[in-house]
């Protein structure tokens, strides 16, 4: 039993504790997404085998109108408080990107949810959660915290601390989001909303180099 914590403990620090933070130290060619989307190849093989794993959680669409309003109520303030802190702060790229390159912005609101949002989701939220309940005592808050921060941790690589403090505050969201509804389409739906939101009001280029203009 001790042997297998300690396993499970040295796989959770190494895939989400070390390989992120060497993530953010070393070039590697393509950028994150391909390293994410290994992992996420991975994690669906082990769904796939899983006999425990509640399959159901991957989508539960009856699960999505019943959060929706607190969902837009939470995504409502945090539009105003971003709109009103790039204005106040940095004004010179508030909806820089869809006023400098609309074409990118209508192909990051197309791609994002598909190519970036769901398979974070799928390791951050619905693998980390269940792999690894055992290690957090099944005390969803811990696994919540545990989840937040290694959602923040794999932000390091862009090189700046907005990233990875908004991380944090996104994962740890995502986390509670996710134990509540057990819908990874719930999850998703609410992590699409905010991160299309960074890339809209001007927040893109702590998120992704390319999305920084020049004023």
């Amino acid at each position: 039993m001790g042997d297998t914590v300690a396993r499970m403990v040295a796989e959770f620090i190494l895939v989400f504790v070390a390989l992120p933070v060497a993530f953010a130290f070393v070039h590697v060619p393509g950028g994150p997404i391909p390293v994410l989307l290994l992992l996420t190849t991975a994690v669906v093989w082990y769904i796939r085998r899983s006999k425990d794993f509640d399959r159901g959680a991957l989508w539960r669409s009856a699960a999505l109108r019943p959060a929706l309003p607190s969902i837009l109520r939470l995504w409502a303030l945090a539009a105003v408080v971003a709109v009103a802190a790039v204005w106040l702060f940095d004004r010179e790229h508030l909806f820089d990107l869809p006023r400098h390159s609309p074409g990118l912005w209508i192909l990051i609101v197309i791609a994002y949810p598909v190519v970036s949002v769901y398979p974070q989701e799928l390791l951050f939220r619905a693998f980390l959660l269940h792999r690894y309940a055992n290690l957090f005592r099944r005390n969803d808050r811990l696994a919540a915290a545990a989840s937040a921060v290694s959602f923040g941790l794999a932000h390091l690589l862009f090189g700046n601390p907005i990233a990875v403090i908004l991380t944090l505050g996104g994962g740890w969201l995502f986390a509670r989001r996710y134990q509540r509804t057990r819908s990874l389409l719930v999850v998703c739906a609410e992590h699409a909303a905010y991160g299309l939101l960074i890339f809209t009001v001007g927040l893109g280029r702590f998120f992704y180099h390319g999305t920084h203009f020049a004023s």
